[in-house]
């Protein structure tokens, strides 16, 4: 097998693998291999390769890093995020686990009491969202 070939099996490999486990520094792993199977395409010999596939590898890692640094990190901001808190939907009854089915924008969600409120049927406003259930506070 030629080192070309090597290179894109690698990159390959990363990124089906980056798809099973989610995370994308993986995904930056396998735009190294993919670079240095270039380089192999253009002569490099494999020193040159191995270089080319950890800095494009290295730099895509650290650069997806502080990206993620920047990005929301607490659930008041996560929160802050979503168009749909402030907007009113309607309970029409709340099961015994203090859950209810409402409709919004033509889908089904699960909601909860936001704390100290109560459970009694009406107009509910959305004040968060947690995973994917509405916390809603009475209007």
């Amino acid at each position: 097998m030629n080192d070309t070939t090597m290179w894109w099996v690698l990159a390959g490999g990363l990124v089906a693998f980056e798809l099973t486990s989610g995370t994308f520094y993986l995904l930056m792993l396998g735009l190294g291999a993919a670079a240095a199977a270039l380089a192999a395409m253009a002569g490099f010999g494999t020193n040159m390769q191995l270089v080319t596939a950890a800095i494009v590898g290295g730099v895509g890692a650290l650069l997806l890093a502080q990206w993620r640094k920047r990005q929301p990190t607490t659930r008041q901001e996560a929160n802050d995020q979503h168009l749909d808190l402030g907007a009113r939907v309607e309970v029409e009854a709340w099961d015994a686990l203090g859950t209810a089915q409402v409709k919004h924008r033509g889908a089904a969600w699960t909601a909860e009491l936001a704390p100290g409120q109560t459970a009694t049927p009406g107009i509910y406003r959305i004040q968060a969202m947690v995973g994917n259930r509405l916390v809603l506070e009475k209007i």
